[in-house]
C-alpha cells in the first residue's frame, strides 16, 4: 500500500504534540523549565521522528527509536531530571499524558478536515488534560488533610473524619488556645447540654456575613490519628466551638481542626 506523507506537514504536527506532551510533563513535575526551551526539545523531538522515518531502517528498529530513544532524548534535554527514579517517572507518565491527549484527538478525528483544526483540538486537549490534573491533585490533597479523630467526653468515646484547615486561626480570647469547630448536627453525638460542659462559655469571631458569636466548651482529650504508620497526636482539653452551619455539605468531615493543636 502507498502512503504520500508531507514531511513538513508531519513535522509541525510532531511540533505540536511534543511541545504540549513536555509542557504537560514539566507542569506535572514541577520542572519549572522555560517555555522556549521546552519548545525546542519538542522540535528535537519532531526533528529526531521525521528523520527515523525518512531512514531506510527496519521495523523493528524504528520503533526502538520512536517509542525508547526519541523519547528519552526529549525528557532528558528537556526536562531536570536527576534521578534513574524520576526519569522512569517522566518516561511513563509521557505515555499516560500520550494515551489521553491522543483519545480525545482521536474523538474528534472526523472533524479534523483543516490542519488549524487539528492545532485548535490539540490544543483544547492539553487543556482539558491541565485542568483534569488540577482536580484531581485537589481531590487527593483533601484526602490527604482529613484525619480520623476520636473525642473523649463523659458520654465516652466518638470517632469522626476532621479536616485539618490552616485556615482555620480562631483561638479563644480568654486563654488564647485555638478552637476546633464542631459540624451543629454532629454536637449531640459529643454532649446534649454544650452550656452544661466544662468551662463552656462564648467568644466572638469573623465570618463571612459578619461578626459573630460561638458557643465553645472543653472535652477530655483528643487522639488524631495522622495516618503515617499508625501515628496518634494526643490533645488533652481541647477546646470545640460549635459552628453555626454543616461544613461538609457531603459529609466529609465533622470537625474542622486548628492546625495550632499540635504547637499549644
Amino acid at each position: 500500500m502507498y502512503h504520500e506523507l508531507y514531511i513538513d506537514v508531519f513535522f509541525l504536527e510532531n511540533l505540536m504534540m511534543d511541545s504540549l506532551l513536555l509542557l504537560a510533563l514539566d507542569h506535572i513535575l514541577k520542572c519549572g523549565r522555560a517555555r522556549g526551551r521546552l519548545f525546542l526539545c519538542g522540535a528535537l523531538g519532531s526533528l529526531l521522528t521525521c528523520a527515523a522515518v525518512a531512514a531506510p531502517l527496519p521495523g523493528p528498529v524504528k520503533l526502538v527509536l520512536f517509542h525508547v530513544v526519541i523519547n528519552s532524548v526529549m525528557i532528558l534535554t528537556g526536562l531536570k531530571i536527576r534521578s534513574a527514579s524520576q526519569f522512569a517517572k517522566a518516561f511513563i507518565l509521557l505515555y499516560a499524558v500520550s494515551a489521553f491527549m491522543g483519545g480525545i484527538m482521536l474523538m474528534f478525528r472526523p472533524y479534523m478536515r483543516f490542519i488549524s483544526m487539528f492545532y485548535c483540538i490539540a490544543f483544547g486537549a492539553y487543556l482539558f488534560f491541565l485542568k483534569l490534573w488540577k482536580l484531581m491533585a485537589h481531590i487527593l490533597k483533601r484526602k490527604k488533610e482529613i484525619f480520623r479523630v476520636t473525642l473523649y467526653t463523659e458520654k465516652g468515646e466518638k470517632t469522626a473524619n476532621a479536616l485539618w484547615d490552616t485556615g482555620n486561626q480562631l483561638r479563644d480570647f480568654v486563654t488564647g488556645d485555638p478552637v476546633n469547630v464542631l459540624d451543629p448536627e454532629f454536637l449531640h453525638e459529643i454532649t446534649e447540654l454544650p452550656e452544661a460542659e466544662r468551662g463552656f462559655h462564648m467568644i466572638p469571631y469573623h465570618c463571612v456575613s459578619g461578626d459573630q458569636v460561638m458557643k465553645v466548651f472543653r472535652i477530655e482529650k483528643m487522639c488524631v490519628h495522622t495516618g503515617r504508620a499508625g501515628e496518634e497526636r494526643w490533645i488533652q482539653n481541647p477546646l470545640l466551638g460549635i459552628g453555626e452551619e454543616i461544613l461538609s455539605g457531603k459529609k466529609e468531615y465533622e470537625i474542622i481542626l486548628n492546625p495550632e493543636i499540635f504547637s499549644s
